[in-house]
């Protein structure tokens, strides 16, 4: 093998995440959303970016925006404090770390803490 042939990623079939080929099951166009029980939904606490404010992140919500809109009225409400929904991540004012993996397990997802 000449110096510089080493081509591991070089076929586009090697590319693609979650082909057939690699073992993984693709989701097709007809798969539909995840179920709210499966996804990978995380609630932290975090500072970072917010002029030293604390806030709780919530991310890997798989649902519509519309659903997420009427989601984040019910964290605040829960919670009762303010929120915003910003890029698919619901972020609460302040540590309302506790309260919002209440409301979320009450809504169906099975949440988890991430970070500290």
């Amino acid at each position: 093998m000449a110096k510089g042939s080493w081509q591991e990623f070089s076929r586009p079939e090697s590319l693609q995440r979650g082909s057939p080929a690699s073992g993984q099951g693709a989701q097709g166009p007809g798969a539909g959303p995840t179920p709210k029980t499966q996804q990978r939904v995380r609630v932290q606490r975090t500072k970072a970016g917010k002029g030293g404010k604390l806030v709780t992140a919530i991310t890997g919500l798989e649902i519509p925006e519309a659903e997420a809109r009427t989601l984040l009225k019910a964290l605040k409400a829960s919670a009762g404090t303010g929120g915003t929904l910003k890029d698919g991540v619901i972020e609460l004012q302040g540590d309302q770390l506790a309260s919002a993996l209440a409301a979320l397990e009450k809504e169906g997802f099975r949440p988890k803490q991430a970070g500290g």
